[in-house]
């Protein structure tokens, strides 16, 4: 009886330690979000502040863009993720359903966009949206965003519409529906667990994105948060309370969403890898 107590207490101990870890870099910008200044710098760190205060949320709310850039995010990020939803959902669904020539060479080029290093298609993009006249505008972003999600979004929705049984649609067929009544009243509702990770991945995915924001959206109109969060550091000084609450505001939205969908979420995830 001993052993067994051991180990769970172990197993207890292991969890509750990798829980702090990971929960650390969160609590001390929140911490560090409600310190004055000058208590930013003390040495060595004071773990709680002394004079807690909302001035750094008050300074990002009212005197920054950090409001415009928030809602950017939002309007960039749900659109690129609806994008490539629908995109990723046909396309899953030929390559799980039907067979055609090239298909395993099709499978393998659409997950060769997902390799590409962002040096690497940083140039095309930004000349392919000049030439269209994208840049600066929000469909410039959701689509460049949609193209660096799509990839790994197929892969998985194949995984997933892969475990559904065959059967379920053959029988819906002889009854008299067609292919894509089939997809939206049987397939898809049989399939949010793999749908909501999709959109998990391609919402925080396009959320947290730096490199491309920086280069398609130089002005304060289109720019996201991370750029906002880039605008708080000078040539000479980092106004650190700033920073820290402006990365608050743009943390728990994301872990908003993920707390709210983490059983489809996980649920999506182990299906897709287990029977796909």
């Amino acid at each position: 009886m001993k052993r067994p107590a051991i180990g769970t207490a172990a197993i207890y101990a292991g969890a509750l330690l990798l829980v702090l870890v990971c929960l650390f870099p969160f609590m001390w910008m929140l911490v560090s979000s409600l310190k004055e200044l000058r208590e930013l710098y003390t040495i060595p760190p004071s773990w709680i502040p002394k004079n807690p205060t909302l001035e750094n949320y008050a300074s990002v709310l009212w005197e920054s863009n950090i409001p415009r850039y928030f809602l950017n995010s939002v309007v960039i990020s749900v659109g690129s993720t609806v994008l490539a939803i629908i995109l990723a959902v046909f396309a899953s669904y030929g390559f799980a359903r039907f067979r055609f020539r090239g298909k395993a060479a099709a499978q393998s080029f659409v997950l060769v966009g997902q390799l590409l290093p962002t040096a690497a298609i940083i140039v095309p993009l930004f000349i392919t949206l000049r030439w269209l006249d994208l840049v600066n505008t929000y469909w410039g972003l959701i689509l460049v965003y949609m193209i660096i999600t799509l990839p790994l979004s197929v892969w998985m929705l194949t995984s997933y519409f892969r475990a559904i049984p065959p059967e379920l649609e053959e029988a819906a067929i002889i009854d008299g529906a067609s292919r894509v009544g089939v997809l939206f009243r049987i397939t898809l509702p049989l399939s949010l667990p793999g749908l909501v990770a999709v959109a998990v991945y391609a919402f925080v995915t396009t959320w947290n994105e730096f490199i491309f924001a920086l280069c398609f959206a130089t002005d304060s109109s289109v720019k996201t948060l991370p750029i906002g969060l880039a605008e708080f550091t000078t040539e000479f000084n980092t106004d650190w309370g700033s920073v820290m609450a402006a990365s608050m505001i743009m943390t728990v939205p994301v872990a908003l969403l993920f707390l709210s969908m983490q059983r489809l979420f996980i649920g999506g995830l182990t299906a897709g890898a287990t029977k796909g």
